[in-house]
């Protein structure tokens, strides 16, 4: 094995054990907040998910996101845990949460996109810049922490930190749904499209999300008996439950013959900079 190969894994097994050994979130101090003051109607009142769905709205629509942005980060753990009260609203909440971040950084200083795959300073998916809380989170967190239970980002999908953050533990989804991967949008041109995730009809939502990016993104070619499709599954093909479970999501969601059993090759990701890929759902 070549030094520069050495060098790499080297490299490699370093980000890992890092990142397996993540420690808690740094802390700020918080003065409460009242979400209810973004409810349209006095009487009504803004469950945490709403609100997550009036942020994404907002940035969007090119309103101001600062009010929204600093009640979210002076509410308390206490107020997400308990809030946060099924899978649906801790689904729709964190999706649009996670995109609207993307969003709001880049669109500040889309210089930041080129700092991704740093691993000395700052990098843009694992640099804690986003206060929720009390709680300076990375988007990496968010992603790989709390919807992701917790799972290694560098592990293809198969393998768990070993030291979970308590405030992890309390917010993290009772189970990993492999339809995020194409829900959430990172800021690139191969990224999914950004929805606006309801908790009433998340789950149709992320059914209709997943259908639409794998119909446009596969290419089946019935005479070599291959699918060319996103790298998102190679690089969590671990969620999907190995390829053979990636090429089952595959013919449930109509992305190949429901009868084909293909060998799986995988697009080149586009990591141009893409910003305000909008869908309704």
């Amino acid at each position: 094995m070549n030094t520069k190969r050495i060098i790499i894994w080297m490299a490699i097994c370093i980000a890992m054990l890092t990142s397996a050994c993540s420690g808690s979130y740094p802390e700020f101090e918080t003065g409460g907040c009242d979400i209810n003051q973004f409810s349209d109607e006095e009487e009504d009142r803004v469950t945490l998910a709403e609100f997550s769905m009036l942020l994404v709205e907002h940035v969007r629509d090119g309103k101001p996101t600062e009010p929204l942005t600093d009640c979210l980060a002076n509410i308390s753990i206490n107020q997400l845990e308990f809030q946060l009260d099924s899978e649906e609203k801790k689904k729709a909440f964190w999706m649009n949460i996670y995109n609207a971040y993307v969003q709001i950084l880049l669109l500040d200083d889309p210089e930041l996109f080129e700092d991704r795959n740093s691993l000395i300073g700052y990098n843009f998916f694992s640099s804690p810049q986003i206060p929720i809380a009390g709680r300076l989170m990375s988007l990496d967190d968010l992603e790989h922490g709390i919807m992701r239970r917790s799972t290694n980002k560098l592990t293809l999908g198969y393998m768990r930190n070993w030291f979970i953050d308590d405030v992890e533990k309390r917010l993290m989804w009772d189970e990993i749904d492999p339809r995020i991967h194409f829900a959430l949008n990172c800021g690139a041109k191969s990224c999914p499209y950004i929805a606006v995730f309801d908790p009433d009809r998340v789950e149709e939502q992320l059914t209709l999300i997943t259908r639409k990016y794998l119909n446009e993104t596969t290419e089946y070619n019935p005479e070599d008996n291959v699918a060319k499709v996103t790298r998102l599954i190679s690089w969590f093909r671990g969620d999907f439950g190995g390829l053979s479970g990636a090429k089952q999501l595959l013919r449930d969601y109509g992305a190949i013959p429901e009868d084909s059993d293909p060998k799986l090759t995988f697009q080149e990701y586009d990591w141009t900079l893409e910003l305000g890929n909008y869908q309704d759902l």
